[in-house]
């Protein structure tokens, strides 16, 4: 780790190649101070919860007989609740001449040394080795990118349950996720190129909330009026769309067109009667 021959991939994250004894592997270490940053912040919080929550438990043995072992389950589900920061606490419930439970408990000084060193450190490891180390992390990197496609098709863009039973309908339904996902990664495009960083969900969040009605007014000479109604966006919305470079659809009334029959078309058929007695509606789903 102390080593010198570290290359940095970009601002803020190193690399470095370390070949396997056998030579048939390669290991790469990488730290991030990003990463760093992130897990020693965790580090603190949880070892401030564990101490509060030790000496929150001191408190209540001073003040009243206690069973050890009600004060052991205490202390193991708060050590469980902060996993991060429980090997820095060693532990030791007693009871003394009086019958009363002790708590006591240290700092493992050595352990928190060995996390200050590696917080922000992680390793990778492959079969691959005859690509520099930059390679190999970015390739890392798109399979990480692919784990999250994923996900996002079965969260975000609901890929999952698909209730579709034949096998056209169920390509149809992959074919129309996976064209949600291009729009979803040109989307992310646009915000990285805006400035408001990698990840479109939260933007969708916030422009989900801008409503588009069309509004249809049927008249008693058969001609229908539309007029489509958009609702305006706030001025966090506002900003969003002009950093994106995106407009609303203007609102407008669209020109009178003759009232569509198709419903009116549809309810006639259904009350003539097949043959087999069936409509022809049902007739006409059972040659499917």
């Amino acid at each position: 780790m102390l080593s010198a021959d570290w290359k940095q991939v970009h601002e803020g994250l190193e690399v470095r190649l370390v070949p396997a004894p056998d030579g048939e592997e390669v290991f790469i270490l990488c730290r991030s101070a990003e990463r760093q940053a992130k897990e020693q912040a965790l580090h603190e919080r949880f070892e401030k919860c564990i101490e509060e929550g030790l000496v929150k438990i001191t408190g209540s043995c001073s003040k009243r007989r206690q069973k050890s072992g009600a004060v052991e389950r205490r202390v193991g589900r708060l050590l469980e609740r902060n996993t991060r920061a429980a090997r820095l606490f060693n532990v030791q419930v007693e009871v003394d001449d009086q019958g009363f439970t002790q708590l006591r408990w240290t700092k493992v000084e050595s352990w928190r040394e060995w996390a200050r060193r590696s917080e922000g450190c992680y390793l990778l490891r492959s079969n691959v080795i005859d690509w520099t180390p930059e390679e190999l992390w970015r390739a890392y990197v798109q399979l990480t990118e692919a784990e999250a496609a994923f996900r996002v098709h079965k969260s975000d863009l609901q890929i999952r349950p698909v209730w579709h039973h034949r096998e056209h309908r169920v390509g149809a339904h992959i074919l129309v996720c996976f064209l949600a996902y291009v729009l979803w990664k040109t989307l992310a495009a646009s915000c990285h190129q805006a400035g408001l960083g990698d990840e479109p969900r939260q933007v969708f969040e916030e422009l989900s909330e801008i409503t588009l009605v069309d509004v249809v007014l049927p008249t008693r000479n058969g001609v229908e009026l539309r007029k489509r109604c958009i609702s305006q966006p706030t001025e966090h919305q506002r900003i969003l769309l002009q950093r994106l470079g995106m407009r609303l659809p203007v609102a407008q009334v669209a020109a009178p067109t003759e009232m569509r029959t198709s419903n009116l078309h549809r309810a006639k058929i259904a009350q003539q009667k097949s043959a087999d007695g069936r409509t022809a509606t049902e007739a006409a789903w059972l040659k499917r």
